[in-house]
C-alpha cells in the first residue's frame, strides 16, 4: 500500500471521529493489524518483516511515504500507528505533546556524504561554499553534516549552504547540478556512483560511529491496549535484523516490494563495508538520544530537552 491508496481507502476524518489515537488499526478476531509508516530507504529494510514474518497476534500494514514531513504529519495526526522516524523529528514530536514512544531502533548508521563528480571535491574542506542539501533539518544527517563541518573547523552557518531536500529528489537534483553534494541514507549515495553521477566524499559512520538515526514510534494507546501485540511486533522486527545481518543478500532480494530498490544496491550498502549500515544493538539506549539531543542544541536544532524518561519504552526490545 503507497501513501496514495492509503489516504484514499483509510477514511481518516470519519476515523478520527470514531476511534482516536488508533485510526490505522483494524481486527481481524484477536488479530491487531497495525499501518506502519516507512520510506523506501536502505534504513528502514526492517519493513521487511511484514512478509516474511508469521506474526500471530500483530500484523504489519506497510504505509510508504516520500519524505519526512508527510510520514511525521501522519504520525501526529493518528493516521498511522507507528512509524520508523528520524530520532529529532521523533523526539520534537515528542515535546510537542504528541503521544508517541519509541520502542526500537531502526538500525545505526546507514548514510553518506555524496557529491558530484568532477567539480573538484575531494575532501571536507573542499565542501566550502557549496550548496549541500539533508532530508529535514530535523534530521540526524543535518546533524551529521554539521558535526562533519565543524571537527574541520569549519562553520556550518557561513560556510555551506544547507537546504532541505526529499530523499527521492536528491538524485536528480545532484545530476542537474542543483546541489553540489547531499547527506541522506542510503541507497542515495550508492545510486549516484553506479549511475555515476556522484562520489561518496565520507559514510556516516566515520563522522559518528555506531549512531542512531531512524527510530520505530508507536502511538502510546497502541502501546497501552496491545502490549503483547507490540512485544511481538517488536520481536519480529529483532528476528528480522538478525536475518538482514546474517544474510544480506537474501535480505536485500527480499526487499524489492517493500523499497523498491534494486536489489544490487541494497547488498552493496549492506556489505561494502559490512558496518556502513547495521542492525546490531537496536534496544534503545537512553545514552544514545542523550548524545542526539545534545548535539541538537549544540547545532540550534532544538532550544529544549524531550523527558527522555517518559518517550524511551525499552521494555518491548
Amino acid at each position: 500500500m503507497n501513501r496514495r491508496q492509503f489516504l484514499k481507502a483509510s477514511g481518516l476524518a470519519l476515523a478520527a471521529t470514531a476511534a482516536p489515537g488508533l485510526i490505522g488499526s483494524v481486527f481481524a478476531g484477536s488479530k491487531v493489524n497495525l499501518k506502519i509508516g516507512y520510506l523506501p530507504l536502505s534504513d528502514h529494510l526492517l519493513m521487511i518483516a511484514a512478509e516474511r514474518e508469521q506474526f500471530r497476534t500483530v500484523g504489519i500494514k506497510p504505509v510508504k511515504f516520500s519524505s519526512w514531513p508527510e510520514i511525521a504529519e501522519a504520525l501526529k495526526n493518528g493516521a498511522i500507528d507507528g512509524a520508523f522516524l528520524l530520532t529529532p523529528i521523533a523526539l520534537t514530536l515528542r515535546q510537542k505533546g504528541v503521544p508517541v514512544k519509541a520502542v526500537l531502533l531502526g538500525h545505526r548508521n546507514g548514510s553518506a556524504v555524496t557529491v558530484r563528480n568532477n567539480i573538484g571535491i575531494n575532501r571536507v574542506e573542499d565542501l566550502k561554499g557549496k550548496t549541500i542539501a539533508v532530508p529535514s533539518p530535523f534530521s540526524t544527517h543535518n546533524i551529521l553534516l554539521r558535526k562533519l563541518l565543524t571537527d574541520k573547523h569549519m562553520d556550518p552557518a557561513r560556510d555551506v549552504k544547507i537546504i532541505d531536500m526529499a530523499p527521492p529528489e536528491m538524485l536528480n537534483a545532484l545530476a542537474t547540478g542543483r546541489i553540489h553534494g547531499y547527506i541522506v541514507a542510503e541507497p542515495f549515495g550508492a545510486q549516484a556512483e553506479a549511475r555515476n553521477v556522484g562520489k561518496i566524499l565520507t559514510l556516516s559512520k566515520d563522522i559518528w560511529p555506531n549512531h542512531i538515526c531512524c527510530v520505530l514510534n508507536l502511538r502510546e494507546t497502541v502501546i497501552n491496549s496491545h502490549p503483547e501485540a507490540v512485544q511481538e511486533l517488536v520481536t519480529g522486527f529483532t528476528r528480522t535484523a538478525a536475518f538482514i545481518e546474517g544474510n544480506p543478500a537474501a535480505a536485500a532480494k527480499a526487499s524489492t516490494r517493500i523499497l523498491g530498490q534494486r536489489p544490487e544496491l541494497i547488498e552493496k550498502v549492506l556489505t561494502s563495508p559490512r558496518d556502513r549500515l547495521s542492525f546490531l544493538n537496536l534496544a534503545p539506549a537512553r545514552a544514545d538520544f542523550a548524545a542526539t539531543q545534545d548535539y541538537m542544541i549544540k547545532f540550534g536544532i532544538a532550544k529544549s530537552k524531550t523527558d527522555l524518561a517518559g518517550y524511551l519504552d525499552g521494555r518491548f526490545a
